[in-house]
């Protein structure tokens, strides 16, 4: 027969210092927990968001990154002639010849520089991603010296602003607008007129990547074959989405382990800290265990109570650390994308996931902390019991 519940919250309830001191260490556990995972959230989903099913992602066979890629002028007109191609609005290709480089930029506010993504795009671009939306000032005009800079950037970077000036090589490039790219990795660019870009910046042999809308996505696998068999190119072909989830899949992992690290050194503390407080409570109690022996509970009746004693309060610890938690959702930050070594800002997400994972680990903390004084109430003899009391 199972011990009430009532008696256990009850029992829970009269030592409200202890319990509090328990609940809030595991809570900050938790917090910082479900703060990591929103971490590691934020930086996949701003990647993963960057590509479309849609569009096809052309880069040189064994490349790793943009960066590090190169696509000659002949396989780029080959692949902006391709029939495959769907046509914009327009009746124009939906394709872009994107050159891609890293340019050292100081930062806004603070020492210290870091390396800003740079991408020279072909007009069919802003067509081609839809969810890249200009907030403020106006479109670059083509062959001009003109930039249009992600704002999440423009935040953190020197030189941003509206009719400021970005030096790129040996011009000086105008600010004109500002863009919003839903979250994605776009928004940590600065994107201007290739055919200017490419001449400025001595990177006039070949682009880094190629990408179109496809007019049938479902045939994706035949055109893979296809471009990736033809000598001529010297390509490998992914659905845009799955490049860029690709490139967020080393660092969201280490942010998540490091996380865990960092969550599984606090809560030692914090599960030290629910031991003695049910070693304590063990020990004040033998007259009430002596009790519900007598009375028939059983001793693993007495050994589950006291358990639910320590991992009842643990689970509010947990909640409380959720709420904690909550407030950073969206917040935006930035790190360095090891694949690309540029800066990526992007949000904290807060994810049913990550809430989920810190209650279920805020209760293993409570069993953990109340395993072995559960078991030392559970383990007493009804006559020494009852001597002690």
């Amino acid at each position: 027969m199972p011990i009430p519940i009532s008696y256990n919250v009850r029992n829970v309830i009269q030592r409200p210092w202890s319990t509090l001191a328990t609940t809030i260490g595991i809570a900050l556990v938790v917090a910082i927990l479900i703060g990591a995972f929103a971490l590691a959230s934020g930086f996949q989903a701003a990647l993963v968001e960057t590509g479309s099913d849609s569009n096809a992602m052309v880069l040189r066979t064994g490349a790793d990154s943009e960066i590090s890629s190169g696509i000659s002028l002949d396989a780029a007109h080959i692949l902006k002639a391709l029939p495959d191609v769907a046509p914009g609005p327009d009746g124009r290709p939906l394709v872009s010849a994107d050159m891609v480089v890293l340019m050292n930029q100081p930062r806004l506010g603070q020492e210290g520089s870091s390396n800003v993504t740079v991408r020279g795009i072909d007009p069919p671009s802003l067509a081609l991603r839809p969810r890249v939306k200009l907030v403020a000032g106006r479109m670059f005009a083509p062959g001009s010296d003109e930039v249009i800079v992600a704002q999440r950037i423009a935040r953190r970077f020197a030189h941003c602003g509206i009719g400021d000036r970005l030096r790129f090589g040996q011009r000086d490039f105008t600010v004109v607008g500002q863009f919003t790219a839903g979250g994605s990795g776009f928004d940590s660019e600065v994107w201007g007129d290739n055919a200017v870009l490419m001449p400025a910046l001595n990177r006039e042999g070949a682009y880094q990547s190629v990408t179109f809308r496809m007019r049938d996505p479902s045939r994706f696998a035949e055109l893979k074959r296809r471009l990736e068999s033809d000598r001529r190119l010297g390509v490998e072909v992914r659905t845009e989405r799955a490049w860029y989830a690709g490139q967020s899949r080393l660092m969201s992992t280490v942010l998540r382990a490091g996380g865990i690290l960092i969550t599984l050194i606090m809560a030692v503390g914090a599960i030290f800290g629910a031991m003695n407080t049910m070693y304590a409570a063990v020990g004040q109690r033998t007259r009430e265990i002596a009790v519900l022996l007598t009375l028939g509970f059983t001793p693993g009746a007495v050994m589950r109570a006291f358990l639910f004693e320590s991992v009842f309060p643990a689970l509010i610890g947990g909640a409380l650390g959720c709420l904690i938690a909550l407030p950073i959702n969206g917040v935006t930050t930035s790190t360095t994308n090891w694949s690309s070594f540029s800066e990526i800002a992007f949000a904290f997400r807060v994810t049913p996931a990550g809430m989920i994972a810190g209650l279920i680990f805020a209760a293993i903390m409570g069993a953990f902390g109340g395993f072995l004084p559960a078991r030392q109430a559970a383990r007493q003899s009804l006559a020494m019991t009852l001597r002690a009391g």
